[in-house]
């Protein structure tokens, strides 16, 4: 299995080609590779937004976002995107992946890895649940909702 490396503003054209192969994958929209290397080139030198890359040349990615919590001493770490390459599952990249996002965010003081999951997602349900997250929090007997509003 491949080496997990921090991406930096070097790699936002991988980065941002990974992403938008991830969204064009399951029909979600994307503003396209250019848009997103733009993006990806300004935020990727900051600590607030990670991206991890696994092997060379990249086949999987995850992109984490850092903010601070009241109820948390150190940083909520946020797993915006997590994405093996579909020639590439079944190796234990997401594994790798998911485990490098935990490892970071406990360096960085962090208790916490959240991420949102679509409900139809069985399969990403099964993976995040494999490595032990759960949709309800500890104490509780009703699940968690997200929710969200754009404009």
């Amino acid at each position: 299995m491949g080496d997990v490396r921090r991406a930096g503003p070097v790699d936002a054209a991988t980065v941002a080609t990974l992403l938008h192969d991830f969204n064009t994958e399951f029909d979600t929209p994307t503003p396209g590779v250019d848009v997103l290397t733009t993006r990806l080139r300004q935020r990727l030198g900051s600590d607030d937004l990670v991206a991890l890359l696994h092997d060379d040349p990249p086949d999987g990615l995850a992109v984490v976002s850092f903010r601070p919590n009241v109820w948390f001493d150190g940083p909520v770490a946020l797993l915006d995107e997590l994405y093996v390459r579909p020639d590439r599952r079944g190796r234990r990249i997401g594994h790798a992946l998911i485990e490098a996002v935990e490892s970071l965010a406990r360096e960085r003081g962090g208790r916490i890895v959240e991420v949102n999951v679509d409900g139809e997602d069985v399969d990403a349900r099964r993976f995040y649940a494999a490595h032990g997250y759960a949709f309800i929090e500890p104490g509780a007997t009703e699940p968690s909702y997200y929710y969200a509003k754009e404009w």
